[in-house]
C-alpha cells in the first residue's frame, strides 16, 4: 500500500522543513490554515484519528490515512509520527496527485 515516491517526496519535504509532525502541532497548522495537506498513519489512536479528521474536515483541509506511524517516522527521519501535516502549497499539490492517480 506504501507508495516509495510518495514517502520519497514527504522525506524531501521534511528536509525543506515543509513539514510539521506529532498530534498537537499538526491540529495548530490546521486551524492556523498553514497546513496545506495532512498524513494520519493508519495505526493511530480513534481519538487521534478522529480530532485530526474532524479538524481537516471542519478546515477544509485534505487529508489521507496513509501507511503506519513507522513508514511515516521514517520518511520524515523520525522515529514513529502519527500526524504529519505539509505547510508547502508545492509539495501538497504534488502529494496530492500521486496519492490520487492509484
Amino acid at each position: 500500500m506504501t507508495n516509495p515516491a510518495l514517502l520519497q517526496l514527504l522525506g524531501l519535504a521534511a528536509r525543506a522543513r515543509k513539514t510539521i509532525s506529532g498530534e498537537e502541532l499538526v491540529v495548530k497548522e490546521i486551524r492556523s490554515g498553514k497546513a496545506k495537506l495532512v498524513f494520519l498513519a493508519s495505526d493511530a489512536s480513534a481519538n487521534t484519528s478522529k480530532k485530526i479528521q474532524d479538524k481537516c474536515t471542519f478546515y477544509n483541509v485534505e487529508y489521507y490515512v496513509f501507511g503506519d506511524r513507522y513508514d511515516l517516522g521514517h520518511a520524515t527521519g523520525k522515529e514513529a509520527r502519527v500526524a504529519i501535516a505539509i505547510t508547502d502549497s508545492g509539495f501538497a499539490k504534488k502529494m496530492s496527485s500521486l496519492l490520487n492517480e492509484n
